[in-house]
């Protein structure tokens, strides 16, 4: 089969990763990719996620139905696709709940894509890391079935899970998940916190850090560090889900309840 290393090399292929494989073979132009799709799918060697997106079927097997490496998926739906949130805790074997979605970010994020049980959503870089070309900050490369792909550090994690708990399962999955981590490096979480550039971020890191500190060894310095940029006015831990809670003052957040008391504990 002609095709066949490109097919065993690339088990999740973008449309420009068959173009370049076509045109190392001296075949260009739209005719001749839609000629390999049409017969790879007729054969059906080919499943379509999405436009522009191809995953590898075995021999035999069903595209419909046959597993495709979820992690792949996500790393390719754009080019500058990063694995993160909840993602990123499962990637490093740390979220404590198993979901059947996955999270990216981008600069340019799609819409959401669902394949086989599997949805797909992508979530825009911070800002500032845009502004400043730095998206890719704090973030790890490693291999899945021989494709690289981009994940975030476990510090950058811990950052953009506080940053936007929705993302990573709500407070009770976000903490358990985080505490199951041994070690940060702690002037990477801080540094990235600051990059950030959001004051209740930064205090909802200073928060999660004061309340580890024994197990996470967290010296003052640190929490000196994110409290200068903690909000001036009480906010809550989550704008966006308003629910009651209590005011801690030395971060001028309003926490919910059930974080402060770990509710969860009790039905553990």
């Amino acid at each position: 089969m002609k095709h066949g290393t490109f097919l065993r090399q690339h088990p999740v292929f973008t449309a420009r990763d068959l173009a370049t494989h076509l045109a190392s073979r001296g075949a260009v132009g739209p005719r001749t990719r839609e000629a390999f799709l049409a017969y790879y799918r007729k054969t059906s060697r080919l499943a379509r996620i999405r436009r522009g997106l191809y995953a590898v079927v075995s021999p035999g097997d069903d595209p419909q139905s046959e597993p495709i490496n979820p992690y792949l998926i996500a790393a390719r739906l754009t080019e500058d696709a990063l694995l993160s949130h909840h993602t990123a805790l499962e990637y490093h074997g740390r979220a404590h709940s198993v979901w059947q979605h996955f999270v990216y970010s981008a600069s340019q994020p799609l819409r959401p894509v669902t394949f086989q049980s599997h949805l797909f959503r992508g979530v825009k870089f911070p800002r500032p890391l845009l502004g400043c070309g730095n998206q890719f900050h704090s973030t790890l490369e490693s291999e899945e079935e021989g494709l690289a792909i981009r994940v975030t550090s476990l510090e950058r994690t811990l950052v953009d899970v506080l940053h936007r708990p929705d993302l990573a399962g709500g407070w009770e999955e976000v903490w358990r998940s985080l505490e199951s981590i041994e070690y940060f490096d702690l002037d990477v979480v801080v540094a990235y916190a600051l990059m950030v550039e959001n004051a209740t971020t930064a205090a909802k890191v200073g928060f999660f850090l004061e309340q580890h500190r024994t197990e996470l060894m967290v010296d003052e310095c640190y929490l000196d560090r994110l409290r200068r940029h903690r909000p001036r006015q009480p906010h809550y831990m989550d704008r966006a889900r308003r629910r009651p809670g209590r005011l801690v003052p030395e971060w001028n957040l309003l926490v919910p309840d059930d974080v402060l008391a770990r509710s969860w504990e009790e039905v553990s």
